[in-house]
């Protein structure tokens, strides 16, 4: 089995990585399309040089490595935003595909922390909505895993035809060898965690000059929203 889990930013899409990660018939790989991203558009992302030069960026190459095998399965985490129009989709027509969202406000408040004023693209609601379209899936949202981690584990794992495992709900603190470069600056609280989190906050308030961004990705949030996974 290959799973192609596809997430915004800041969308409790690392913890599921490691989740599935600490399963010991996965293999992982941490948004292999990053690098093609930045690389082909320039975008002025924290360590992007940096990025550039660690990983592979061509996007053919990047998605012919999406479709390996080692261990019985592969987990693969992926921003529907850093797919460009003329990016490889073909691997993923035979992929599970696993549409990860997050309320809009967490999004827009937990990215402005790490990354000044984002735009509708970088917390990428309209092109997950695209790629839900074209592939197709599964809709999970962050705000029920982290109520039940248990429960919608579970659930998430009898919808695709995989056995639950235990080992998903705790890990040890700490970097993966997975894990992209990226790491050092976004991963300092998955890091320090074990587990999925508990049940989230209340909506943060998102200021007047953000209002914009989350005006507009509500729309594509609520549109998936409704065909969410429940336990």
């Amino acid at each position: 089995m290959r799973i192609a889990m596809w997430s915004g930013p800041r969308n409790l899409s690392t913890a599921l990585m490691y989740a599935f990660g600490a399963r010991s018939d996965f293999d992982v790989m941490d948004e292999p399309f990053y690098a093609p991203y930045l690389a082909a558009t320039g975008a002025d992302h924290p360590m992007a040089g940096q990025i550039i030069a660690a990983h592979e960026t061509d996007p053919t190459r990047v998605g012919q490595d999406c479709r390996r095998s080692g261990a019985p399965h592969l987990y693969m985490k992926h921003m529907p935003h850093h797919m460009l129009p003329d990016f490889p989709m073909d691997w993923a027509d035979d992929c599970v595909n696993i549409h990860l969202i997050r309320h809009p406000a967490r999004v827009i408040a937990s990215y402005a922390a790490k990354r000044e004023a984002p735009t509708l693209e970088d917390v990428g609601f309209l092109r997950q909505s695209e790629v839900f379209s074209q592939l197709g899936g599964i809709v999970i949202d962050s705000t029920d895993i982290r109520a039940r981690p248990e429960p919608m584990l579970r659930a998430l794992c009898d919808a695709i035809g995989l056995s639950f495992d235990p080992a998903m709900l705790r890990w040890p603190a700490g970097p993966r060898a997975q894990d992209g470069i990226w790491a050092a600056h976004w991963y300092g609280t998955v890091h320090r965690s074990t587990g999925i989190d508990s049940t989230e906050e209340p909506l943060p308030d998102i200021p007047e000059s953000l209002q914009p961004v989350l005006e507009h990705a509500l729309p594509y949030y609520s549109g998936l929203h409704r065909l969410r996974l429940s336990p």
